[in-house]
């Protein structure tokens, strides 16, 4: 290129920046930078987990918390700012949107709104439900759970807070890279379906770029890391019962471990705790407080510790456990009322992006009792969905499966974040976002040939009701079908029988459920749903209320990259990714040709044929007021359901033990003298009460302990946001329904110190439904030895 070419250029690039309103240290790539991280962790036992909509899996233990995490960034103070959540739950709700953004008009005014607040979820299938406002989300939940939504309305408020109150300048780094072996696509007979000049131009069917931000402050210290890669969260199947941000949630926490340095000595790998995997990273994360200083103990010197110890534990006296013991060692965040410290440690969000299609199952699908794969266009075995099964690279373990393939997502996620500052680019340039309200029940739009067309009111298809390869449905619904059975017809107009022009909007969708005509006792689909666009420099978020496909991801990100090119506000670097399920869920979104397949994906694309064309006009409307500065307008406000939500979930009447037992006594206890070594797995069972009594928010209903000799005290070694330590709770009997056991199991990770150990278990109990106050107690194993 000539001298006069490379002008031309220059000055484009710096209109393009005039143009946007770019002002203050932003042109230089500093930012303000704040991260904030809590626990939203729901009721840990009878709730209905979100996702799979499956009546037996409900919620019985732990085995990773879920956390909001928040993301600030502003140009200058008092300049615009935009604030990202990705928050450990299947799904955002506008009635969790709403009640956040409520509560942040009452601390800051007009500072964080719904024109730059985006909260996205991972889309753990793993998390309690109950907290969407739409019918259609909360009847295997039983309707509302207040607990549910509480705890995530409360945590993604304070994350936010956190991350306001740490706000520092600082600079933000984009790197991105692929990552082949994380995600297939479980629907490739529908992506086959687009055109073929259309796929030639892409190597794999689902997307296999990852994304990622690295955010750190002017002086160099390291604030997080945010990263998109397009993966459901449905390593853990429906048979799964323990609360887990499954594999994404595992990714988090191995990168948030790796930078806070809280690992297990130098021997032991991440994979390791689980599989033979090729990490070069240490082991879990060892809590605060549980170093002892002696060096390494001989074998003799360990089982006279433990000799002392025993005594102890013979008497009763369960020792010290570094302070407040129920509530977390490892809390990187202390909080007085409202007010929370402002030093989260460094916050890791592995965000959800365009999601629909793409499955972690690896191996792919197979039939459970002939072990051959299913059949391609059903995701049938002899007619039955209920026999296709997805395999993860674990299998037949899920919890290995888990594992792998959010360690995977996490060593790429460390490359990226570790070459950020040298093959990434630094971002520069205006913060600035748009946000409107679009009735996407009704929209009209322009097809490729000039005519026009409308989306549909909401309305579910027969093969909705099949579910996926990643959790099959019941009874004798297929994938594919595009014509619907009558019997079931039949059954389904008992609900509402659609009319002649929802079954012609919708075609060649056969309706099973005409969700968006049922509003007994309140709407049962969004029609309402927001859309967002968050710019940082030369990165663009889109932030969206469903699960689009690959494809129709594809096709979103390149129209609102058109449309800002055009407008030459498309900088040199720019990047545009999608955040998926975001401020509210709207289920799917296929493209055009996707949807005259009828699989999963399709038969839950709401608002019909022409739902993901509704998009992109809308989308590309913002991005054109974006790039030229204009106000949007803001559009139909959606209801406010609270206040009309009913729940049928029983309470908890009371907790009880047998006559002469006490909470938190050991059922059955570890063997006296035990000696244990590397990937053995040490457990307990405890009597305890329902743990819906008390969430232990930022606590742990589990703990492994270390005896530290030079003090005689016990140390916190392990909690439940530990991948070896499983939390299990159940009611042992219904002739006793007041009974309940804690069962805690832990595999021992590898780079474990050699010591002294304990179990131990904090839970509460309601004496009755009457004196309901609760009861606080605690319990612990007996002492064993751990060598290395």
């Amino acid at each position: 290129m000539d001298v006069r070419g490379r002008s031309l250029v220059l000055l484009a690039a710096f209109a393009a920046f005039v143009h946007t309103g770019c002002t203050g240290n932003a042109v230089s790539g500093e930012y303000l930078v704040g991260v904030g991280s809590y626990d939203v962790t729901g009721p840990a036992a009878h709730v209905n987990m979100m996702g799979y909509a499956h009546p037996a899996q409900t919620a019985a233990g732990v085995h990773l918390r879920l956390h909001s995490r928040a993301f600030i960034i502003g140009e200058t103070e008092g300049g615009p700012r935009v604030v990202f959540v990705s928050v450990d739950a299947c799904m955002a709700s506008q009635a969790v949107t709403h009640e956040v953004l409520q509560r942040l008009q009452n601390r800051y005014g007009d500072l964080y709104t719904e024109q730059n607040v985006v909260i996205s979820g991972i889309h753990t299938h793993s998390g309690p439900g109950g907290y969407l406002q739409y019918v259609t989300y909360a009847i295997t939940s039983l309707g509302f759970v207040r607990q549910s939504f509480d705890a995530l309305v409360d945590g993604i408020e304070r994350s936010i807070v956190q991350a306001h109150e740490s706000l520092r300048p600082g600079s933000v780094y984009l790197n991105e890279g692929e990552l082949l072996d994380a995600n297939i696509n479980r629907s490739p007979n529908a992506y086959a379906s687009n055109p073929p000049e259309e796929r030639a131009r892409y190597a794999h069917d689902t997307d296999k770029e990852m994304v990622l931000l690295r955010l750190e402050n002017s002086n160099g210290d390291e604030r997080g890391a945010i990263s998109w890669f397009a993966v459901h969260c449905t390593s853990m199947n429906n048979t799964n019962r323990l609360i887990s941000g499954d594999n994404k949630g595992v990714a988090s926490r191995l990168i948030e471990d790796w930078k806070n340095g809280r690992r297990t000595g130098s021997g032991g790998r991440v994979g390791d705790l689980v599989s033979t995997t090729t990490s070069e990273t240490e082991s879990s994360r060892r809590m605060e407080g549980s170093v002892d200083s002696r060096g390494k103990a001989s074998i003799s010197e360990l089982r006279e510790e433990l000799a002392k110890t025993e005594k102890k534990h013979l008497t009763g006296d369960l020792g010290s456990a570094g302070g407040s013991s129920h509530r977390r060692r490892l809390a990187r965040v202390q909080c007085d009322g409202g007010a929370c410290a402002v030093n989260p440690g460094f916050v890791a969000a592995f965000a959800q992006s365009n999601v629909g299609d793409t499955s972690p199952n690896v191996l792919g699908a197979f039939c459970i009792d002939t072990g051959e794969p299913c059949a391609a266009n059903t995701s049938t075995c002899g007619g039955r969905n209920e026999l296709c099964h997805g395999r993860g690279p674990g299998w037949p373990d899920d919890s290995v499966s888990n594992y792998v393939i959010g360690e995977r997502q996490f060593l790429k996620a460390r490359a990226l974040y570790e070459a950020a500052k040298t093959a990434g680019r630094r971002l520069e340039g205006p913060v600035d976002s748009r946000h409107a309200f679009i009735d996407m029940a009704n929209v009209s739009v322009v097809l490729e040939d000039g005519a026009s067309a409308r989306t549909c009111k909401p309305a579910m298809g027969f093969s909705f009701a099949a579910g996926t390869t990643d959790g099959p449905g019941a009874f004798d619904f297929t994938q594919g079908d595009a014509h619907g059975n009558p019997f079931w017809r039949l059954v389904s107009s008992f609900l509402h029988r659609p009319s002649p022009e929802q079954i012609t909007c919708h075609h060649p969708k056969p309706i099973l459920l005409d969700t968006g005509e049922i509003n007994v006792p309140y709407p049962w689909e969004p029609s309402v749903v927001p859309i967002s666009i968050l710019r940082v420099g030369q990165l663009f978020i889109l932030g969206v209320p469903g699960e689009f496909t690959t494809m129709a991801g594809r096709r979103l990100r390149e129209a609102v990259e058109r449309v800002l090119a055009e407008a030459r506000a498309f900088p040199p670097g720019g990047k545009v990714v999608i955040a998926g399920l975001a401020n509210t869920y709207a289920s799917y979104i296929t493209t055009f040709e996707e949807y005259q397949v009828q699989r999963y994906e399709g038969a839950s694309t709401l608002y019909g044929p022409h739902t993901l064309r509704a998009y992109i006009q809308e989308f590309s409307r913002l991005a054109r007021a974006l790039a030229r500065g204009e106000a949007v307008d803001r559009g139909p406000e959606p209801p406010n359901l609270l206040a009309r939500q009913l729940g049928f979930l029983p309470p908890v009447l009371e907790d009880t033990v047998p006559f002469g037992v006490q909470f938190g006594e050991p059922i059955l206890d570890v063997p006296k003298e035990s000696v244990f070594s590397t990937n053995q797995t040490v457990s307990a069972t405890f009597w305890t009460g329902c743990p819906r009594n008390d969430l232990r928010t930022n606590g742990t209903f589990a703990l492994v302990e270390r005896h530290v000799a030079v003090s005689d005290s016990w140390g916190p070694a392990y909690d439940d946001d530990d991948y070896s330590l499983k939390y299990h709770w159940r009611r042992p009997s219904p002739l006793f329904p007041g009974h309940s056991v804690a069962e805690l199991e832990w595999k021992i990770p590898p780079g474990v110190e050699a010591g002294v150990y304990r179990l131990r278990h904090f839970g509460a109990a309601k004496p009755s439904l009457f004196f309901p106050a609760i009861k606080q107690f605690s319990g612990a194993s007996r002492p064993f030895v751990v060598v290395s």
